[in-house]
C-alpha cells in the first residue's frame, strides 16, 4: 500500500489533500500541531480510515515509523493576519521545520512535495507570473515572513536535491478556497463569505479593482498528486489563470448569499499585491492539468459548508 505523510495535514488544504489521497487507496499519517490546523477538519479519517495522527510542531525531528513513498510538506500559517502574528514561527517551520521534512524524504527515500506560494512574486511587475518570474518581494516588510520562508522552502528542496537527490517537487500555489476554509481566518473569501451571510458590511481593503486568481480546492488537490506522481521538480504553478477583482468577487459573494450587506472600504495594507495571476502553461503541458471549478460554482459549494456550520457533501 502506498503511504504518504502529510505535514500539515489538519489544515484546510492539507485536510483535503487526506481524503483525497484515501480516496486513492493510500495509508495517510498526518503530522500537526494544530496551530492553525483543526482536528475537526479530519472528521472520521482518524477513526473509520486508520489516519494515524501525530501533534507535533515539525521544527522538532520527525521521527516516522514504517515506510513512507511521498511527504507532503503543507505545514505553514498560510493567512496574512495569522502568519504576521506569529513572525517567528512561520519562518521557523519554512527552514527548520522543511529541513525536518527534506530528512525524513531522504531517510525514507520518499517524493517530496513541497506547498510553496504564488507569495514568491511578492507585488508581481509581471503578468500574469511565469515560474521563471524572480518576483518583487521586500525582504523586511510585515509579509515577509510568509514571503521568505517560502522562497527559503524553495532554496532548500534544490539543495537537497542537488547534493542528497532527494525527489522534489515545488508547486506555488494561488488563492485556494472552499469548505474548510476558518471563517475568521482573515483570508478574503472566509471573509465576505461570513459577512454576508449574516448581512454585515463586507471588508474591502483599498479601492478592491486589485486582483486574485481563485482556484477551488478540489481542483488544486487534484494539481498536487498530478505533481507528486510526476517526475517533475517544478517549481509549477497551481492556481486559476482567471484574474477577478475583489469588487467582482464581493459582487459573486453577495449574489449567491441573497445578503443585504454592502460594502466598506479600508486601506490597502502594506506591500498587498495589486495583481495576481498565473502563467499555469507549464501545468498544462507537464502534468496535463488545470482547474475546471468555475468561480460562482466553488462560491455557492463554500457558502453551503459555512451555511451547514461545518457540513461539507461537496
Amino acid at each position: 500500500m502506498t503511504r504518504s505523510v502529510i505535514l500539515g495535514g489538519a489544515g484546510f488544504l492539507g485536510s483535503h489533500l487526506c481524503d483525497f489521497l484515501l480516496e486513492k487507496g493510500h495509508e495517510v499519517v498526518v503530522v500537526d500541531d494544530l496551530t492553525s490546523g483543526r482536528l475537526e477538519n479530519l472528521g472520521s479519517s482518524i477513526e473509520e480510515n486508520g489516519v494515524q495522527f501525530i501533534r507535533q510542531n515539525i521544527c522538532q525531528p520527525l521521527s516516522i515509523k514504517g515506510n513512507a513513498d511521498f511527504v507532503f510538506n503543507l505545514a505553514s500559517p498560510a493567512s496574512p493576519p495569522r502568519y504576521m502574528e506569529m513572525q517567528r514561527h512561520t519562518l521557523l517551520t519554512g527552514s527548520i521545520g522543511t529541513k525536518n521534512g527534506l530528512e525524513l524524504a531522504a531517510e525514507k527515500k520518499a517524493r517530496f512535495i513541497q506547498a510553496s506560494t504564488s507569495e514568491i512574486y511578492g507585488d508581481p511587475l509581471d503578468h500574469p507570473q511565469k515560474e521563471t518570474y524572480w518576483g518583487n518581494v521586500n525582504p523586511i516588510g510585515p509579509r515577509s515572513c510568509y514571503d521568505e520562508s517560502k522562497r527559503f522552502s524553495e532554496a532548500l528542496c534544490i539543495a537537497y536535491a542537488n547534493e542528497l537527490e532527494v525527489d522534489i517537487g515545488i508547486a506555488r500555489i494561488f488563492n485556494t478556497y472552499g469548505p474548510r476554509l476558518n471563517p475568521i481566518d482573515g483570508r478574503v473569501i472566509s471573509n465576505m463569505v461570513a459577512q454576508a451571510l449574516v448581512n454585515e458590511p463586507i471588508s474591502i481593503y483599498g479601492d478592491g479593482n486589485q486582483t486574485r486568481s481563485f482556484c477551488y480546492v478540489s481542483d488544486l488537490v487534484d494539481g498536487l498528486f498530478a505533481l507528486a506522481t510526476s517526475k517533475h521538480s517544478g517549481p509549477i504553478n497551481l492556481g486559476n489563470p482567471v484574474e477577478t477583482t475583489i469588487n467582482q468577487l464581493a459582487e459573486v459573494v453577495i449574489e449567491a448569499t441573497s445578503s443585504q450587506s454592502d460594502i466598506q472600504f479600508f486601506p490597502l495594507p502594506i506591500d498587498d499585491p495589486i495583481r495576481r495571476c498565473p502563467d499555469i502553461s507549464k501545468a498544462i503541458a507537464l502534468l496535463s492539468w488545470r482547474p475546471e471549478i468555475d468561480l460562482d460554482t466553488g462560491i455557492r459549494r463554500t457558502i453551503q459548508y459555512f451555511e451547514g456550520n461545518g457540513s461539507d457533501d461537496s
